[in-house]
This record gives C-alpha cells, sequence and structure tokens, in this order.
C-alpha cells in the first residue's frame, strides 16, 4: 500500500536534489545532505534522528569507499606519470596495424580507464589520435569515438573506477561480481558503441586535427616502461579481486587453505590495491629513477579529485540511509513487486532521468543507487543479479551526455567540432553505449 506522505517525501528530495544543483549551482555534496534532510523532515523524522542518520549513511558508506577510491587515485596517478597510457595505446597499434587503429583505440581506452579518470585517459590519448588522424588523413572520429567508448564503458562499468565502486557498496555486491557483470555488459557496449558507429560517423563528419593543435609535441619512446609491466601492474589489482570472488563463493572445490587466506586479504579491494601501488612505486617509480618527492608530489596531488568523489559519495549514502530510515524504501519495494515493473530497468529510468537532468554521470550513478538499495529485499536478489543492478546503473548514468556535462565540453574543444557535430557523435555514442548496456544488462538478470 502506497504511504503518500512518505511517496511526497520522496519526490520533493528529488526535486530538491536538481533544483539546487541546477538552479542554484549547489555542489553535488551539500545538494544530496539537503534533499536527504528534506526526505526525513517530511516524512516526520525528529531532529535526533535525522542528525544519527546523516553519520550513519556517512559513515556506513566511507569506510569502504573512502579506502579504495583513495587507494585507486594513487595507483592511477603513478601511471599517468609514467607514460603508460602511450604504451598501451602504441603496443596495440604496433601489434594490431594503423588500418585496424580503431580498434586498438577501444582496448587502449578499454584498458587506460581502469586506473586513471575518464578526463585524465582521454587528455593522455589525445595526441596519439592527432598522430594517427595526420599519418591517415581519414576523419579524427574514426579514433577518437573508439577511444572515447573504451574510456566510458570502463569508467562507468568496471571497478575499481569510482563510480561503480560506489554503487556496488551502496548497494551491497562485491566488486568482483561487478568485475564479471561490467567486463558481459561493457565488451558489447563498448564495440556497438566505439568501433561500428566510430567507423560509420567517422565516414558521415570530416574532422582534421584542431589548427592550433598541429604542433603538438611526441613523447619520447626512450623515457617510456615496457608494455608487459604496465599491463601487468594495471590487471594486478582486478585478478586478485576476482580470484578471491571465484574461491570465497564456492565455485571451486579443493583449494588449499593458506591460497583462501591470501586471497582473503590480497583479494580483498584493500589488499589488491595496495599491493598494485608498492608493484606501481617500485616498477614505474623507485626503478626508472624517480625521486621520493617526486613520487609523493605525484600521489598527493592525485587526492584532490579523489576527495570530490568520496565526499559526494559519501552525501549519497546519506540520501540512501535517509530512504531506508524513513521507511520509503520499503514502500517504493512493495510498491515495485505488486506492479511487476523490473527493478533493473527501474535502476536505468533513476539514473538516466538524473544524469540528463543535471549532467553528473557520478552523481546519477550515486543518487539511483540510493533510490535502489532500500528497496532490495535482503536475499531476493543474487550476487550476480545485484552486480546487473550496478550495470544497469552504469548504463542510465551513461546516457545523453549534452551541455550541461564537461564531458560535452571536453570532447567538444580537444577534437575542434561544432555543438552540432559533437552531438551527432559523442551525445549518440553514449545513446548506444546506453542502450547496449541495459539490454546486455536486462538479459543477465533474467538469466541471473
Amino acid at each position: 500500500m502506497i504511504d503518500y506522505q512518505l511517496l511526497f517525501a520522496v519526490l520533493c528530495g528529488i526535486t530538491i536534489l536538481l533544483l539546487l544543483i541546477i538552479k542554484f549551482r549547489f555542489h553535488a555534496f551539500l545538494a544530496l545532505m539537503l534533499a536527504g534532510i528534506v526526505v526525513g523532515l517530511i516524512a516526520g523524522m525528529d531532529s535526533k534522528s535525522i542528525i544519527l542518520t546523516i553519520q550513519e549513511g556517512m559513515g556506513s558508506t566511507l569506510g569502504f569507499v573512502a579506502t579504495v577510491v583513495g587507494l585507486g587515485a594513487m595507483f592511477g596517478a603513478i601511471l599517468e606519470s609514467s607514460g603508460g597510457a602511450r604504451v598501451i595505446a602504441d603496443h596495440f597499434i604496433q601489434k594490431l596495424g594503423v588500418k585496424n587503429a580503431s580498434l586498438a583505440m577501444v582496448l587502449s581506452g578499454f584498458i587506460i580507464a581502469i586506473p586513471v579518470f575518464f578526463e585524465v585517459g582521454f587528455i593522455l590519448m589525445v595526441p596519439v589520435i592527432y598522430a594517427i588522424q595526420k599519418r591517415t588523413g581519414k576523419s579524427l572520429l574514426l579514433y577518437a569515438i573508439p577511444l572515447l567508448s573504451g574510456l566510458a564503458v570502463t569508467h562507468a562499468f568496471i571497478p575499481p573506477t569510482p563510480g561503480p565502486i560506489a554503487v556496488a557498496d551502496i548497494i551491497g555486491v562485491d566488486l568482483g561480481t561487478v568485475i564479471i557483470t561490467g567486463l558481459i555488459a561493457g565488451i558489447p557496449a563498448a564495440l556497438l558503441s566505439g568501433l561500428y558507429f566510430g567507423k560509420y560517423i567517422g565516414k558521415k563528419i570530416m574532422i582534421e586535427v584542431p589548427f592550433e593543435m598541429k604542433a603538438e609535441k611526441e613523447i619520447d619512446n626512450g623515457t617510456l616502461p615496457g608494455f608487459g609491466i604496465v599491463a601487468s601492474i594495471i590487471l594486478i589489482p582486478m585478478l586478485l579481486i576476482l580470484g578471491n570472488t571465484f574461491v570465497s563463493s564456492g565455485l571451486l572445490s579443493g583449494v588449499p587453505k593458506f591460497l583462501i587466506d591470501f586471497l582473503d586479504i590480497a583479494g580483498h579491494p584493500f589488499g589488491a590495491l595496495i599491493i598494485a601501488n608498492l608493484i606501481a612505486w617500485y616498477a614505474l617509480g623507485i626503478r626508472r629513477k624517480f625521486t621520493a618527492k617526486q613520487l609523493l608530489d605525484i600521489t598527493s596531488q592525485a587526492m584532490a579529485p579523489a576527495g570530490l568523489i568520496i565526499l559526494i559519495t559519501g552525501a549519497g549514502g546519506v540520501f540512501k540511509q535517509f530512504l531506508m530510515n524513513t521507511g520509503a524504501g520499503k514502500m517504493l519495494a512493495e510498491t515495485l513487486a505488486e506492479s511487476g515493473f523490473p527493478i533493473v530497468l527501474f535502476a536505468f529510468i533513476i539514473a538516466a532521468l538524473v544524469r540528463v537532468i543535471q549532467g553528473s554521470a557520478t552523481v546519477a550513478m550515486i543518487t539511483a543507487a540510493g533510490m535502489v538499495a532500500p528497496i532490495i529485499e535482503p536475499g531476493s536478489i543474487s550476487a550476480f543479479g545485484l552486480g546487473c543492478l550496478v550495470t544497469s546503473i552504469a548504463s542510465g548514468a551513461s546516457i545523453f551526455s549534452h551541455v550541461n556535462d564537461s564531458g560535452f565540453w571536453l570532447v567538444s574543444q580537444y577534437l575542434g567540432l561544432t555543438e552540432k557535430q559533437t552531438f551527432a557523435s559523442w551525445s549518440m555514442m553514449t545513446v548506444i553505449l546506453a542502450i547496449t548496456g541495459l539490454i546486455a544488462s536486462f538479459l543477465m538478470f533474467l538469466w541471473a
């Protein structure tokens, strides 16, 4: 039965959230906090309960997320400063050939976005796609769209990037499962939106390297680390986390106890990222003549963007906690169950609406997770099904990047596109990516 007071509280909370972000330009951290308080007040919570709910939501969320995002930011910063992104791209182009440069860019973007933020990965790779365009004379979009797709898919779908880490923690599913569902949904999404759409739009719109970028300096290959060490360091945390997921799930029998004990620590996201950081610190830092001060500066600077993500995620946890403590989440769950509306589709729609209205994929993911988590009855959905919910939210939060998204302008400026061309290429790519991700998530959820 619908409690109209609680329903009104939820609608007011979401409305306040969007108004504060879009119209009044509040930071998402403060907007999420205020929206949660509005839900609590309208639902009839007293002042003490509101304060305790803020503490509970912030504390329960950041205990995990802050640690993982911080470690991930440091890890990515060392890889970025070492030139690892260029190494990955050059290797794939060398192995696949210039004719298959589009495929090389999808693969490069897919891997590079594991340790570094989307914007950083794109800026690092821009000189590479400029060089390929000048060499082939074909449209810059033929290489840029596949790169952007690979970056966007990994950024939204696959831990240890911050978005899926935050959503997984709020929903309550282990990262190994999310890596699996993210890969299953992300690969077709990257191929369709990046490789195939990139070839199509590259023939429709001819774009050359912007004039002011033509004098871009090449990176000295002699200073770059080897592909093997870069790829290994990137994959180490993912493989450890996946190993722990398979062992702890009971799918593998006869596993030695010492391996189980080892993976309990090393396969936990904390342990996996600490190990990856130590290896990167030595192999890409000390061994390549970085001083201790340089490494300290590199990792310290990485904490600034990580801090913003951590705070927004914590505020998203507060918003979720208000929905749980007021009973609004349970009411929404019962309403959904009675209507027969698929929760995986509900998750996608919420994330997509927030994304289109206010622009930030991270805020959309965290808001949607906060809405979905309270309506999940314990034990009602398998771990794999919860992973599908994460990829569904990631898909919705990726859809239709437009003028209220900083990524829209980043792509437009670096590729020298008009607004109309950016809509036809980048924005359309995000739509294809999101729909493909939703279809894959929905099919996996039915199978789960």
